[in-house]
């Protein structure tokens, strides 16, 4: 495929760029299926559990689609070349400070497989006439496998570079460090404290910054910084995961909520821990909170580990999730969001109206109105059905 590229007959050249202005505004659905398959397949498993690396994913992939579209509306019929886009930088970024190598390229193996047919679809629908048909198949076949390959030989060439650049420096050190504490290798204790410039005995807390916009490490910095200040911490150990995650250990058992400048970082919190043992599990609890946090969609900035535990155990099936949702709340699951906030919180003070009304700045008499109205939707009445209607609200409280 190296050779000179043939040229489309006229006719076919009308066909491909009408085709591919159609790409260019998509069904929302068919997003959807391009996305699924990006991240599918045992190989996959990797990033479609990391929400930085699955957004990053599905960001490049649909930016590829659009790529080809416009360039066959543009350039019908021509090659389409490879290039190293801002989406694509920043996906082979944070492939290779997660430690994945060119297996986690297959997302663009599988999306193909969807785009094409796609494109079959609108194909047959541009002309009846076979010839052209066979024609106008054959050619796009081959554009499309064509710029698929050179896209990944190009993310490949761009990973092995940035690994030889992670290969050096302080950062690679304390990446491998920190890598070796969390698997629970017998690096010394000295060794790995040298390396990473912290102190590993003591408390830990640990936080995953993150987001799911690029270009953010400016908003990155900032918040790192204002969480350090909320712990009273006057040193902490930073890892860039990828361009727009950091993991953050913090010596502290524990810390305000700091006030984040910028709207685009999420805080997942581990519980403090103690120790090698501590600086592990806080950080897989923080990991397992941002997986939680980024699945259940919600809009909440800063979630700690605690308050997802629940959820986590209860939508761990969504079906079941979903059905255990609908047969709990019924039609209080749709209404609004004054009378499910004080269910809530009448609940979360132990049943007490007196305390729910003060918490909630209104009347006694208001709060038993809004709990008889709460009451009348709940497919049961809430006396027989307190726990699960506390743990159907929790569930909805991290959907919204």
């Amino acid at each position: 495929m190296d050779g000179e590229w043939p040229a489309s007959p006229p006719r076919i050249q009308q066909l491909i760029r009408v085709g591919a202005q159609q790409i260019l505004d998509p069904p929302a659905d068919w997003v959807e299926q391009l996305h699924d398959a990006s991240l599918s397949g045992a190989r996959m498993r990797p990033v479609a559990e990391d929400p930085v690396l699955a957004e990053g994913t599905r960001r490049t992939n649909l930016a590829n689609t659009m790529r080809w579209a416009l360039h066959n509306v543009e350039h019908p019929g021509e090659r389409v070349p490879a290039q190293l886009t801002a989406e694509i930088m920043v996906a082979t970024h944070d492939l290779v400070r997660r430690g994945l190598d060119e297996a986690a390229l297959d997302a663009f193996r599988t999306a193909q497989s969807v785009a094409w047919r796609l494109w079959m679809e609108i194909c047959f629908g541009l002309t009846d006439d076979l010839a052209e048909l066979r024609e106008l198949l054959d050619i796009t076949s081959r554009s499309i496998s064509t710029f698929i390959d050179d896209t990944v030989t190009a993310m490949s060439e761009q990973m092995r570079a940035e690994r030889e650049e992670l290969s050096r420096g302080t950062h690679a050190q304390r990446r491998e460090a920190v890598s070796l504490v969390l698997e629970g290798a017998p690096i010394p204790m000295d060794r790995a404290q040298e390396q990473l410039g912290y102190r590993l005995a003591g408390p830990h807390t640990a936080v995953v910054l993150w987001s799911t916009t690029p270009d953010c490490a400016s908003d990155l910095e900032a918040a790192a910084a204002e969480l350090t200040r909320a712990a009273g911490a006057t040193t902490r150990l930073t890892i860039v995961a990828s361009a727009t995650s950091w993991w953050i250990w913090l010596p502290v058992s524990g810390f305000g909520t700091p006030e984040l400048t910028s709207t685009r970082v999420r805080l997942s919190v581990g519980r403090p821990g103690t120790g090698l043992d501590g600086f592990r599990s806080s950080h897989f609890q923080a990991l397992a909170t941002q997986r939680r946090h980024a699945q259940l969609g919600a809009s909440h900035r800063i979630v700690h580990y605690d308050d997802i535990r629940l959820v986590s155990l209860l939508t761990a099936d969504s079906a079941a999730g979903d059905e255990f949702l609908a047969d709990t709340l019924g039609r209080l699951a749709h209404a609004d969001d004054e009378l499910i906030e004080t269910l809530r919180t009448w609940v979360s003070l132990q049943c007490n109206t007196s305390r729910t009304a003060e918490r909630l700045y209104t009347h006694r008499n208001t709060v038993i109105r809004r709990l008889d109205r709460a009451d009348a939707l709940l497919p049961r009445p809430l006396a027989e059905c307190l726990v699960d209607v506390a743990a159907a609200l929790e569930v909805l409280r991290w959907r919204t």
